[in-house]
């Protein structure tokens, strides 16, 4: 799951996001494959190309009700003329053993039954009488009038050439043909497909299990009533729903009030059933920072190699940043800010990564674009920091949303897209091209 801890600096030092991201990734490991069925495995990624034992369709098959005919007993039929042939019997779905098709005989075929031997191609039931001789019209009724299993005489209204209404074997995929390649996320195409060629198990690399979990005494759970001084917890919320949008199986915790102890022994009882470990809030320097109070040591000499480190990121919002392993599998933590914007900023530059690389996806990060920034006047960026901003994108432009704080939750729900103002610079134009993160 992980590896040694991360490096460390000198307490002052000021890390940049790349830096930071760059030690999350070095350091979170893919998850080992295991087996699963096909619905279990979905969201997953595949760590095995899948070939076709069997071609699709397996057998020529009709894409139509109607009638199964060779095309020298129909040419030139049409509804002055018809072709008038003899029914031998039904074919159905799934039958086992179809009639054979001779010449002047027609064989009555359902949507997906097999193509009978000497038939080769296939008339649709409207453009029949449907075996019941009242002309042309009988054939718009056939459907509901022709009795099943219906022998006798058929009028067909018009050719057909050869193949036609017919699904040949192997139009979809032909046996030992590459369909899906290790690396492929499963959804449900990909689940169809493996189905549609008999794979009940398929090895994948498992959704990775996140716990996450806030702090804060002032913390209340939505549908409470708020005393003075309290907020509603929504970091959890937003952060379980944001892990769930990256692929994880995520768990949330309840808030946990500011006490060291309650908070460790609250992190302990989760590991069991964490992958990746996601904290909110309590990682600055104030005198009630319990994530840092209770982490800050939690290496010692019965976990070598485990330890959270906590730092300052050149980033706004979410200057304030931990990580590290802990626990005996040295299950990766990360310790986010708790302003609400803060924590979901940092959870797409940094968790959102590590958990897609616990997938064991290539490619972990959001999509980025350029685009031109569209505001009634410049936007201002501390020096020295990489700035994220909340924005609206479309074709091409950004609208800043809401302004700098990262107490903002209104803003952040109509945004979608952050908008990234470098550390060297402190002012940007409107019309002046930025770079822009893709949140949806």
């Amino acid at each position: 799951m992980s590896s040694a801890a991360p490096r460390t600096a000198e307490p002052d030092h000021l890390w940049s996001v790349d830096e930071h991201l760059d030690d999350i990734l070095a350091t979170v490991r893919p998850l080992d494959p295991i087996e699963l069925n096909l619905l279990d495995a979905q969201g997953c990624v595949l760590v095995e190309d899948i070939t076709v034992p069997v071609s699709l369709p397996p057998f020529d098959n009709s894409s139509m009700d109607g009638y199964a005919v060779r095309v020298a007993d129909i040419a030139g039929a049409s509804e002055e003329y018809p072709a008038s042939l003899e029914v031998v019997g039904d074919v159905a779905a799934g039958a086992a053993d179809p009639l054979h098709v001779g010449p002047g005989q027609a064989a009555r075929i359902m949507t997906g039954a097999p193509l009978p031997p000497g038939a080769e191609t296939v008339v649709p039931v409207e453009w029949t009488d449907g075996g019941l001789g009242e002309g042309p019209v009988a054939g718009m009724r056939a459907r509901s009038l022709a009795p099943e299993g219906a022998t006798g005489q058929v009028s067909v209204y018009r050719p057909a050439p050869a193949g036609a209404h017919v699904r040949a074997q192997g139009s979809d995929v032909r046996a030992g043909d590459r369909v899906l390649e290790a690396g492929t996320v499963l959804g449900p195409p990909q689940i169809s497909l493996l189905a549609a060629v008999g794979r009940g198990t398929v090895r994948v690399r498992p959704r990775p299990r996140v716990v996450v979990l806030s702090t804060g005494s002032e913390l209340v759970q939505p549908d409470e009533p708020l005393r003075p001084g309290q907020i509603y917890d929504s970091n959890s919320f937003a952060l379980t729903a944001a892990a769930r949008d990256a692929g994880a199986i995520a768990y949330r915790v309840g808030a946990v009030a500011d006490d060291a102890e309650t908070l460790r022994d609250t992190i302990e009882d989760q590991l069991v059933r964490a992958d990746l470990m996601v904290t909110s809030g309590g990682v600055s320097v104030g005198a009630y920072d319990v994530v840092k109070e209770a982490l800050s040591h939690a290496g010692d000499e019965d976990e070598p190699g485990s330890g959270v480190e906590f730092r300052k990121l050149a980033m706004q919002p979410g200057k304030p940043q931990g990580f590290g392993s802990i626990g005996p599998d040295h299950t990766p933590l990360l310790a986010l800010p708790g302003n609400p914007v803060s924590s979901y900023v940092s959870f797409e530059l940094f968790v959102r990564p590590a958990i897609r690389a616990l997938m064991g996806l290539e490619d972990v990060h959001r999509p980025r674009v350029r685009a031109e920034l569209r505001a009634e006047k410049a936007l201002t960026s501390p020096k020295g920091r990489r700035q994220f901003l909340r924005g609206r994108y479309a074709d091409g432009v950004v609208t800043p949303v809401g302004g700098a704080g990262s107490h903002l939750v209104a803003a952040l729900a109509r945004a979608n897209a952050l908008v990234v103002v470098p550390e060297d610079v402190q002012d940007v134009a409107p019309g002046t091209e930025v770079e822009v993160v893709l949140l949806g």
